[in-house]
């Protein structure tokens, strides 16, 4: 059994001064794919994931301290693509994927939609994305991608869904559609397919207590190709992990 992880980190140098890898030796991930690392790879010591027995490989903004992504493995894979190709969206270190031999996992960092320039921006690069995808599938069909993708796909994910929150960016329905439309497309929310169950989040404003009120919003994802459902054995939110805003999510497989 493979036990994959998606964890946004908000910052991998504040995430390791929190205990981040006595976390992950304790826990034994066999993949964790990061995002948000906000650090070049000469600004933290990429080999203390080497001592844990990982392959490490990253993928950092070309502005410091800003987004980027990274995943660690124990299984090496034979191909890494780092980026799409896409200049403008590589720009910002938010794709990075690594091919095995019966599946490839993808770890993104879908922008969020601050303001109206950073919202027009999310919409092009969720459309550029889908399109990349769709073409990325006719090559490698049994795909994960693992990700903050920064929507709530319904109202179940998120703790208020009235519609004063349908006018902010991560709830809009535009955003929502979007996020349907790609599922529907021939992947699986691993998450929702075992649990249906409501108050369960990823994500909680550092304000206002957020998190122990578990006033939360279910915006991470692990998004798997259709082709492996018979592979999937279970999915889980393990918000007891507090290295971030963000808690880690799960997903076992048998291949």
């Amino acid at each position: 059994m493979i036990k994959i992880l998606s964890y946004n980190i908000n910052g991998i140098r504040a995430a390791l001064k929190k205990d981040l890898l006595r976390w992950i030796k304790e826990f034994d991930p066999d993949i964790v794919c990061f995002q948000e690392i906000k650090a070049n790879e000469d600004q933290f010591d990429t080999e203390l994931f080497s001592k844990l027995g990982y392959h490490n490989y990253w993928f950092p903004a070309q502005k410091k301290g800003y987004s980027g992504v990274g995943i660690i493995t124990k299984i090496k894979p034979y191909n890494i693509k780092v980026g799409t190709g896409i200049e403008y969206m590589d720009f910002e270190g938010r794709n990075l994927r690594l091919d095995f031999e019966k599946f490839s996992v993808m770890s993104l960092y879908l922008p969020s939609g601050t303001n109206i320039n950073r919202l027009e921006f999310k919409f092009k690069y969720m459309h550029e994305f889908e399109n990349y995808i769709n073409s990325l599938r006719l090559e490698i069909p049994n795909l994960i991608i693992a990700g903050d993708y920064n929507i709530c796909h319904k109202a179940i994910d998120i703790h208020d869904p009235s519609p004063r929150m349908e006018k902010v960016s991560g709830f809009l329905p535009e955003e929502r559609a979007w996020l349907d439309k790609f599922i529907n497309s021939g992947f699986i929310d691993s998450y929702r397919l075992y649990n249906k169950q409501p108050n369960k989040y990823s994500w909680w404003s550092y304000r206002a207590n957020s998190r122990n009120n578990n006033k939360g919003w279910r915006i991470d994802y692990l998004l798997v190709s259709e082709t492996l459902q018979q592979n999937l054995v279970e999915s889980y939110i393990l918000d007891d992990v507090v290295h971030s805003d963000h808690c880690p999510i799960g997903v076992n497989i048998k291949i």
